[in-house]
C-alpha cells in the first residue's frame, strides 16, 4: 500500500496492531479499524496521545497531517457496550470485596510460608531491574501502584492529564525529599512506561523514580478463602537492595491483597475513580504527603499501623533530639 501507516493501539492492558491504513485515511477510518479489533465503538474511543498542534484531532483529520511514525503506539481509553451495561460490577472492583478482617486471619500464615519465600528468592535471582536513577543514601522507600492510585485507568477523557489523580506531581515532589520512589504496577513494563510518560512522571524535573516493577515481579499465592491471587512481595526489592527493609519501606496500593506478603508495610489508599466527578475534590495525595513527612523520623516502620494513618500524630522531639538535628548548637542549654 502506498504511504502505508501501521500503528499499535494499547487498550485494557493489551496491544493491537492496526494496519491496512494509508496517510490519505482519516482518524475516523482509524477508529473504525480499532473498533473491528477491540469492539470499542468509534464514538467511545479516546485516543489520548494522538495530537495535532497539541490538541486531539477531529475525526475527519487525515493521518498525513499527524506525521505518525511506523509502529506509533496510541493509548486508548474506552469501554465496551457490555461493560457499560454492567458497570455496577466492573472486574477491577472484585478484589475490593475482600474484607480486611478476613485477610488479617490469613496474613500470619501466608507471609512466612516457605513455598512463597522460595518464589521471592527466584524473583530476586532472575528478575532484571532497569535502573532509571540510583538509590540515595539514607533515604526510606516509597512503593506506588498506578491504576486507581495515581491514575483513573477506566474512565474516558480527552487527555491523560484529566485522568491523573489531583496533586500527583506535588505529592511526588514532596515524597522525593525523604524517600526513594519505585513504581510497581500489575501490568506490563511497556504499559507502565507509557503511563509514566503520559502523566509526565518520567520526565519531571523535581523528582526521580529509581525503577519500575511490572507484573512479572509479582508472585502467586493461594488463600483458603479467595483461591490463587497475585501479590507484590516487597522482599523482591529488599533482596536486591540491602538499604531497604521492612523498617523503612511503605507501599501505597488501592487493593489490599497486593501487600499480603508484607501486611505491615502496606497502606490501602482510597481508589481514584470517576475522575470527571472527583478530580476537583480528591485530596488524598495531599494528606498522604503530610503522613509521609510525619513518619519519616520513625526509626522503624514496623511499629506503625498504616490502616489508621489518618489518626497518626508525630511524636514530639525532646531537646536532645532537636539539638542533634540543629547540629548540636543548643545541647548545653537548660534541661
Amino acid at each position: 500500500m502506498e504511504n502505508a501507516v501501521e500503528v499499535v493501539v494499547k487498550w485494557s492492558g493489551k496491544e493491537y496492531k492496526i494496519s491496512n491504513l494509508s496517510e490519505s485515511d482519516s482518524v475516523y477510518s482509524l477508529k473504525k479499524l480499532i473498533h473491528k479489533e477491540t469492539g470499542v465503538r468509534p464514538e467511545r474511543q479516546k485516543l489520548l496521545n494522538l495530537k495535532l498542534k497539541g490538541k486531539p484531532p477531529d475525526d475527519d483529520c487525515l493521518l498525513s497531517a499527524l506525521k505518525l511514525k511506523q509502529g506509533f503506539k496510541i493509548m486508548m481509553m474506552g469501554s465496551l457496550e457490555e461493560d457499560i451495561a454492567d458497570a455496577s460490577s466492573p472486574p477491577d472492583d472484585i478484589p475490593e470485596v475482600i474484607n480486611d478482617l478476613d485477610i488479617e486471619e490469613e496474613e500470619i500464615a501466608i507471609e512466612s510460608k516457605d513455598v512463597y519465600l522460595a518464589k521471592i528468592d527466584r524473583r530476586i535471582r532472575d528478575y532484571k531491574i532497569n535502573m532509571l536513577n540510583e538509590p540515595r543514601e539514607g533515604k526510606k522507600l516509597l512503593v506506588l501502584d498506578i491504576d486507581y492510585t495515581l491514575f483513573d485507568h477506566r474512565s474516558t477523557a480527552e487527555t491523560g492529564h484529566e485522568l491523573m489523580r489531583p496533586f500527583l506531581h506535588e505529592f511526588l515532589t514532596s515524597a522525593y525529599q525523604d524517600y526513594d520512589i519505585v513504581i510497581w504496577s500489575a501490568t506490563s513494563m511497556k504499559w507502565i512506561e507509557e503511563k509514566m510518560k503520559l502523566l509526565g512522571v518520567s520526565t519531571h524535573s523535581c523528582y526521580k523514580i529509581i525503577f519500575y516493577l511490572d507484573n512479572s515481579a509479582m508472585i502467586s499465592i493461594h488463600t483458603p478463602k479467595y483461591g490463587v491471587i497475585q501479590v507484590k512481595p516487597l522482599g523482591v526489592i529488599w533482596g536486591k537492595f540491602g538499604q531497604y527493609s521492612s523498617r523503612n519501606t511503605i507501599m501505597f496500593d488501592d487493593i489490599r491483597r497486593n501487600f499480603l506478603m508484607n501486611p505491615g508495610n502496606g497502606l490501602k489508599i482510597r481508589p481514584f475513580k470517576q475522575a470527571h466527578l472527583n478530580r476537583d475534590k480528591d485530596r488524598e495525595l495531599l494528606r498522604l504527603a503530610r503522613y509521609l513527612k510525619d513518619i519519616v523520623h520513625e526509626e522503624d516502620f514496623n511499629g506503625l499501623d498504616h490502616r489508621h494513618w489518618e489518626r497518626y500524630r508525630p511524636r514530639k522531639k525532646n531537646k536532645q533530639e532537636a539539638a542533634r538535628e540543629d547540629g548540636g548548637g543548643s545541647s548545653g542549654q537548660g534541661s
